[in-house]
């Protein structure tokens, strides 16, 4: 069986999901496709991107601007020949995570040797839960809580868990402290491909339109604390502890990685940066969705014969600051080796990308650690799910 490595990684700045944020004139496909650019051409050795064979990206709602199989789309943006397939998934949250899955096991299985994957999400585009979204009526009777909003899932597990609201504000104020310092020392510079974007400036004589690259994340909040975090409203529940402070940031993004199988990395003389070690998803209440990662990460540590000991990196995505503490705090995971340089509190949250998003920073991280060798990403999953995928990174 081959072994599946990735050999390039990148992503685009978070911009935030509003008609004001870095990417309001932008298409989600347009952006993709700069960021794959920017990612084939970060390949070190004898590659050429002709030798691609498939990009499968990641996408919770693809539909609108995000519909017409995107994957395919990008692809075609990215000037790949017409021979490059593309496919579009979805899991939802962890659906850039499951391309790099669906893409490591191809090439593990001997079907393919070159691939890309990723994800792209801009919820500027697309309402949160579609444009017509429609429940199955079955379940909503049976109250099965398919049809639960994302953050009575979050006030579900803050109760159950014992999640204060002071242990979710500190939290929620970490992700932006931390984010803000490795922004302003460029330890995310690795993860990111600058993108040139439209921006509009309303004169007297009318809007002008300009252009301006964007390296930077839109969403850090460098003043946040547990105080000023402390002074928001609940928003989901009537007497509860989650706020938009210790939610995710609804954001525009995509992030894209190559991977390619171990012969053929050696065939070409290209140095891999990680080799694929395994994924597995699993299925928890809807109800309490967030604690997916709880259930997902010791089914990978069973599957790939490691021990949560052995795993040197953690990137849990911060869907809500109660899930993640939660999750976190059930399988005894240090904060000190988890989201180190913030989470999607801060940085936001393009759901179909994040998985890839999380993927890429994980990466960019272990390179700054010589000593690390396993890390790991996990997310919860809308609907009552969970995902996890583990890294051997290669110094």
């Amino acid at each position: 069986m081959q072994d599946a490595y990735i050999v390039a990684y990148g992503r685009s700045p978070i911009g935030k999901g509003n008609g004001r944020g870095i990417f309001a004139y932008e298409r989600p496909d347009d952006v993709a496709a700069e960021v794959l650019k920017g990612v084939i051409d970060r390949v070190e050795g004898n590659f050429d991107k002709n030798l691609i064979e498939d990009v499968i990206v990641g996408c919770a709602f693809p539909e609108a601007v995000q519909g017409f199989n995107i994957g395919r789309t990008i692809a075609l943006r990215a000037g790949l020949p017409q021979s490059v397939a593309g496919q579009t998934v979805n899991r939802y949250c962890s659906s850039g995570l499951q391309t790099i899955a669906i893409a490591a096991n191809a090439i593990m299985a001997g079907q393919s040797e070159v691939l890309v994957a990723g994800g792209v999400e801009f919820m500027s585009a697309v309402p949160m839960g579609g444009n017509e979204p429609t429940n199955n009526p079955t379940l909503q009777q049976e109250d099965v809580g398919t049809a639960y909003p994302m953050g009575l899932t979050a006030e579900n597990v803050a109760e159950k868990y014992g999640i204060s609201r002071e242990d979710q504000d500190a939290f929620g104020a970490q992700s932006h402290q931390r984010a803000f310092v490795a922004q302003k020392e460029g330890r995310l510079a690795d993860e990111i491909i600058p993108i040139e974007v439209k921006r509009v400036n309303y004169t007297s004589n009318g809007p002008e339109i300009y252009t301006e690259l964007i390296k930077d994340d839109e969403g850090i909040r460098p003043d946040s604390s547990p105080e000023t975090l402390g002074a928001l409203r609940t928003i989901f529940k009537a007497n509860g502890s989650v706020t938009a402070g210790t939610s995710s940031q609804i954001s525009d993004g995509a992030s894209f990685a190559i991977i390619m199988s171990g012969d053929k990395v050696k065939e070409l003389g290209i140095k891999p940066i990680a080799r694929f070690v395994g994924f597995k998803a699993v299925g928890v209440d809807p109800k309490l969705m967030g604690i997916g990662p709880a259930y997902a990460i010791p089914e990978v540590l069973k599957l790939t014969q490691l021990s949560i000991e052995e795993i040197d990196l953690f990137e849990v995505n911060e869907a809500f600051a109660s899930q993640a503490l939660a999750s976190m705090r059930e399988l005894g995971i240090s904060t000190e080796i988890t989201n180190v340089n913030g989470g999607a509190i801060a940085l936001g949250h393009p759901l179909g990308a994040s998985g890839a998003i999380l993927t890429a920073r994980l990466l960019a991280e272990m390179k700054r650690r010589p000593n690390s060798r396993y890390g790991l990403v996990s997310m919860c999953i809308g609907v009552g799910m969970g995902a996890a995928a583990i890294f051997e990174y290669i110094h």
